[in-house]
């Protein structure tokens, strides 16, 4: 029996109950009094009126408050279960993992793991000691400021000893404000300005792409060319080359072929590719079966494998278009292995290279089936939504170039010649042709209407591996055609956009900034308070730019300081990853293949089951069934994989955390909560506790 309130309301209970179930079964369940009709009726007698109206308005806010405060009772328990989880999983993640700086081989160096992890401990404890020292030092007045040493309410110590640190501090002090903050002050200005104008760079974006949609503008085909297509009479139905690279794609080939085997396009003039680079030998016996599989029910399509597999990705599609046949082709439409285009896709492209032949390439847009499978998805879709729906929308409106995205895009064969094909010379193979391509004055066409659905990455480690290829890719780049693009023959704002806009400010400035002064300079001005980060820099601005890069993707809106700090902490990979391809370091033209997961949309396991099952079904040989039974024994017997520890990103968790107890001293709010929050971003990122968990 649910207790009664004698003090809730006088005389019979009127109303409708409430009955609140409490999300901790710890608690018990309260039946609250809802308010009644008569709490929102007037009475004739103004004075009772005014007497009723106080007592009901009071007995409705007590009932608001009551399930406020049992839903914050709710939010903290839960709060505090999360918070008590990811104690053991820390430890257990500490235990087990691996640092980046370790090889895969089974050897592992037991006394340096050790030591390494022993570092880690004492570093952790020597900041938390910091934290509660500076608020214990804060409360009992030791406040410092640039303007202001109060050097006599810190040392309480005997006279000579308290001389010996009044000089020693003196010193310091000197030397800091003579030699360490100009510089400082000097370098974080300079950062300061860049980040105005990136961010200056990112408003005008916003607001050309808040006018495309506004005027509704977008690349329209021919009128009479779609009334062709859809018809199927008279139509344009050039001769189409379907290319899809692989390599060791175990869990995403059968999609990918599927797909593209559904394209509707004449049988007679199309031609799939299938360009795999496996060196796993039941990988390519499986993609071979795959095809056969495809072949038999009508498909066009072939299965090419390199013997040599030099180049990577750019070599393996320069080596597919040196085919005989591939002359009698005019475009070729690219796709790579986790891709599943919709059965128009080539209907809604191709169209677009009609009666235009100085269009060289048409992008459709990435959409994802697994954005919404971890945190770390999530995040990715803001960023990529942002990099299609306004950089490539408005780049493609505005001046008719954008970055090839490697895949998803349709080629003319012709402007791919004229632009000297395929190179292996950098791990953006994508990129060179494009930049190439628009030199040569070919135009590109973004269709942000089309889309064309793959996976994110759902570990830290593969995203880590695909950012660090995707920012040190454009270096190397930018080392090697800024002389074309000097001597191009094209506007001298053309060459302006790709040099200052394109590569310098959002290739290179971007991640220098980000590392250098939200990661570098913000928690030394701590530590050296004559050189200081106005809090506009630290928070608003930052918090501005974050709005509208979430603006794309309104649905993540909850996550929009996650993604904040995601993003300063992801700063560490991309500025490593921009310097070695500067200037050729250590691992910058390493590929690795992004590790996908196999994941299919609800409309595609729909598509699935609409086919014909003989389709699916055919082709199944006893030899197939053998090669499934190895790989299955392969992956039992295959070593456990462990997640990670990051050891860039756990030092400088360290030295953020470290700041934040420093700022408590000169009573910085804003700075504090900031290096405090940022600290544990890093922290959680170094621990690999974000993205998928194989632990």
């Amino acid at each position: 029996m649910a207790p009664s309130f004698d003090w809730w309301a006088k005389g019979v209970h009127k109303g409708t109950p409430v009955v609140v179930k409490m999300d901790n079964p710890d608690w018990s369940m309260v039946e609250l009094e809802g308010p009644s009709e008569d709490d929102f009726l007037i009475g004739n007698n103004p004075t009772d009126t005014r007497a009723k109206a106080r007592g009901k308005n009071a007995k409705q806010l007590t009932w608001v408050l009551l399930l406020k405060a049992h839903r914050a009772a709710g939010y903290l328990t839960s709060v505090a279960s999360t918070l008590a989880s990811i104690g053991p999983a820390i430890r257990r993640r500490v235990a087990s993992g691996r640092t980046d700086t370790e090889s895969t081989s089974s050897f592992e160096n037991k006394t340096v793991k050790t030591r390494f992890y022993n570092c880690i401990k004492v570093f952790l404890w020597f900041s938390l000691f910091l934290l509660g020292f500076e608020i214990a030092a804060y409360y009992k007045g030791w406040h410092f400021r640039a303007s202001n040493l109060q050097l006599q309410y810190i040392f309480m110590a005997p006279f000579g000893v308290r001389d010996f640190f009044d000089w020693l501090y003196s010193n310091w002090v000197l030397i800091r404000v003579g030699f360490v903050a100009p510089p400082l002050q000097f370098l974080a200005n300079v950062c300061i300005v860049l980040f105005l104008i990136q961010s200056l760079d990112r408003l005008i974006l916003c607001l050309c792409c808040f006018w495309i949609r506004v005027k509704k503008i977008k690349p329209i085909p021919k009128e009479d060319t779609v009334a062709d297509l859809e018809t199927g009479e008279n139509g344009f139905f050039p001769m189409v080359l379907v290319q899809i690279p692989m390599c060791n794609e175990r869990e995403v080939y059968q999609h990918s072929i599927a797909a593209v085997c559904k394209l509707d396009w004449p049988k007679s003039k199309i031609l799939i590719q299938v360009l795999d680079d496996s060196d796993d030998p039941m990988t390519q016996l499986l993609i071979e079966e795959e095809v056969h599989k495809w072949q038999q029910v009508g498909a066009n399509i072939v299965c090419r494998h390199r013997v040599i597999r030099d180049g990577y990705k750019a070599g393996n599609l320069k080596s597919a278009m040196s085919c005989s046949y591939v002359k009698d082709y005019e475009f070729v439409a690219i796709f790579d292995a986790d891709f599943q285009p919709t059965h128009d896709f080539l209907k809604r492209t191709i169209p677009h290279f009609k009666d235009n032949e100085d269009v060289g390439l048409v992008q459709a847009r990435w959409s994802f089936v697994n954005k919404d499978e971890n945190l770390l998805t999530r995040l990715q879709n803001i960023n990529l939504s942002f990099h299609f729906e306004v950089e490539q929308q408005v780049n493609g409106v505005l001046i008719n170039f954008f970055g090839f995205n490697g895949t998803a895009g349709v080629w003319r064969i012709k402007a791919l010649e004229d632009s000297g094909g395929w190179l292996e010379r950098t791990t953006v193979e994508d990129m060179d042709i494009a930049v190439r391509a628009h030199l040569q004055g070919w135009k590109f066409v973004f269709l942000n209407d089309v889309e064309c659905q793959c996976e994110l990455p759902e570990s830290y480690e593969a995203y880590r591996k695909q950012q660090h290829r995707w920012h040190s890719g454009p270096m190397q780049l930018f080392r090697l055609c800024l002389p074309d693009v000097i001597h191009a023959k094209i506007s001298f704002w053309k060459k302006f956009n790709m040099i200052f806009l394109f590569f310098l400010l959002r290739k290179l400035i971007l991640p220098f900034y980000s590392f250098t002064l939200f990661c570098i300079i913000l928690p030394m001005t701590m530590f050296i308070p004559e050189a200081e980060l106005p809090a506009w820099v630290v928070c608003y601005v930052p918090a501005l730019m974050s709005f509208l890069n979430i603006l794309p993707a309104p649905k993540s809106f909850p996550f929009i300081v996650p993604y904040l700090l995601f993003e300063n902490t992801m700063s560490v990979t991309k500025f490593n990853a921009m310097i070695s391809g500067l200037f050729q370091l250590g691992n910058a033209y390493e590929w690795v293949v992004t590790k996908k997961s196999g994941r299919s949309s609800e409309s595609d396991l729909v598509s699935l089951i609409e086919k014909d099952p003989k389709h699916q079904l055919r082709g199944s040989e006893p030899d197939l069934d053998e090669i499934k039974a190895e790989i299955l024994q392969e992956q039992k017997a295959r070593k456990k994989k462990h997640n990670r520890i990051y050891t860039k990103e756990l030092a400088l968790a360290f030295l953020l955390l470290t700041a934040s107890a420093r700022s408590l001293l000169s009573a910085q709010g804003i700075h504090f909560y900031f290096l405090l929050f940022q600290g544990i971003s890093f922290l959680v990122v170094g621990l690999d506790l974000i993205g998928e968990q194989v632990m």
